[in-house]
């Protein structure tokens, strides 16, 4: 009810990108979600965990939930991949991967990592202030995997859209 009364009623006018922030797992409200976008061609899931393996339970099954509804995953982001030290610049794992992280379960599964984002205290302050993490904090290397993280998007939705024409 409320999520597709949100969708519908909001003129999101001419927009390049939805993202849709759902909460982990795969509930009504992600079913909600995938069918009523299905008939705008969604172009696909972009998944987001932590290195820890009670995540990447999660993420398994919002990629087997993502394959039933022929909802294509764009790929795989690992948050909170490290912690690199804003002084000394040496990286820490805080969550260390026990069972391989987003990495190893995206071989497993097929699906592309799009990169993993170091933990940068920088980011929350950012989102406090209202300002954007990727202006405020250029030379991070979170900024840097964000960087990359939305190129991969970018190329999948171009190449997908390209793929489209041509068939039309």
């Amino acid at each position: 009810g409320l999520i597709k009364q949100f969708l519908r009623d909001v003129d999101w006018g001419e927009i390049d990108y939805l993202i849709v922030d759902t909460p982990p797992g795969t509930s009504d409200e992600h079913l909600s979600i995938v069918q009523y976008l299905g008939a705008a061609h969604v172009d696909g899931a972009v998944i987001i965990t932590t290195p820890q393996e009670v995540s990447l339970q999660d993420v398994r099954k919002e990629i087997n939930f993502c394959r039933k509804v022929k909802l294509p995953v764009i790929g795989v982001v690992e948050n909170m991949s490290g912690f690199i030290c804003p002084k000394c610049r040496n990286e820490s794992q805080i969550f260390p991967p026990t069972t391989g992280g987003a990495e190893m379960m995206c071989q497993n599964l097929n699906v592309s990592l799009l990169g993993k984002v170091p933990l940068d205290p920088q980011i929350a302050k950012s989102c406090d202030n209202g300002q954007s993490f990727l202006s405020e904090a250029p030379e991070s290397p979170a900024t840097s995997s964000y960087r990359t993280i939305i190129q991969r998007i970018q190329e999948y939705c171009d190449q997908h859209h390209f793929q489209e024409e041509k068939i039309i």
